[in-house]
């Protein structure tokens, strides 16, 4: 299981990333634990410059707008 987690303070890009995980999960068959992180603090201690922010498995991957499909498949089969 892959444990995802989505940074950003709520907004409708950071709630349209968190479907697109996983949405793109279900479509790989891959099991992923996705956890919203809105705290600011949080946020920045992750290292996210611009939300929405993305880490797979503690590592960050992305941060701001909405991520590139092909790249968001293939974090989560990495």
């Amino acid at each position: 299981m892959k444990h995802v987690k989505v940074y950003g303070p709520g907004c409708k890009r950071c709630e349209a990333t968190e479907q697109m995980v996983k949405d793109a999960a279900a479509r790989l068959g891959v099991e992923v634990d996705v956890e919203k992180v809105t705290d600011a603090k949080a946020i920045a201690i992750a290292g996210v410059i611009s939300t929405p922010g993305i880490a797979v498995d503690g590592k960050l991957v992305h941060a701001g707008g909405l991520p590139d499909r092909l790249r968001l498949e293939s974090w989560i089969l990495a």
